[in-house]
């Protein structure tokens, strides 16, 4: 099949649509919509987020080495687009969104008490990239709705998280259940 060259471009399906929870330096939390971000080690579980220098939550990153991931669910994917379209220099995010702000016990940043999906990271590692700063954050704790479990683990399909297609920059539910991994490939011989 044919394919189409688009040329060097941040094009990955999808990226996700994370709320970063950090506290700026008088102690307010704020939250940034990201979509740069993923999974980059398993031991230790690491994250990553790369925010811009002129971001406000840059500063909070370089100051108190912690953020927190949170993920909502697509009923609330335009707080999620707010929170990326405005500074927490001029609002309060938490506020205007009807969030309540959860000081983590185990790093220093908030979350939001009604996302269904928190991820609480301490920064291990700082890489400049460019226009962009890679924060390599240590997960040191994930706390997930108990509502949002299906058998001892979250259920990706209760917490309806929203994914972003940087392309056509558009938010998207997941779908459907398309099966179990290291599973469905043994049918192939």
């Amino acid at each position: 099949m044919a394919k189409v060259s688009l040329g060097a471009k941040t094009m990955t399906l999808p990226t996700p649509a994370w709320m970063i929870g950090s506290y700026d330096a008088a102690g307010k939390p704020n939250l940034m919509t990201a979509a740069w971000g993923g999974i980059c080690c398993s031991k230790p579980v690491c994250m990553t987020v790369s925010l811009q220098k002129p971001r406000y939550s840059y500063a909070a990153l370089m100051e108190r080495k912690a953020f927190t991931i949170n993920v909502a669910g697509e009923a609330d994917v335009a707080k999620v687009d707010y929170c990326g379209m405005v500074s927490g220099r001029d609002h309060d995010k938490f506020a205007a969104c009807g969030y309540t702000p959860v000081q983590s016990e185990l790093v220093d940043a908030p979350y939001v008490a009604q996302c269904p999906l928190v991820v609480e990271c301490k920064v291990i590692h700082i890489q400049e990239l460019g226009v962009h700063t890679m924060f390599v954050g240590e997960v040191l704790d994930v706390k997930v709705e108990e509502a949002a479990m299906k058998g001892g683990k979250p259920d990706p399909l209760a917490i309806k998280p929203i994914v972003f297609a940087p392309e056509d920059r558009h938010y998207y539910g997941l779908g459907v259940d398309l099966g179990p991994g290291w599973s469905l490939g043994k049918a192939i011989k």
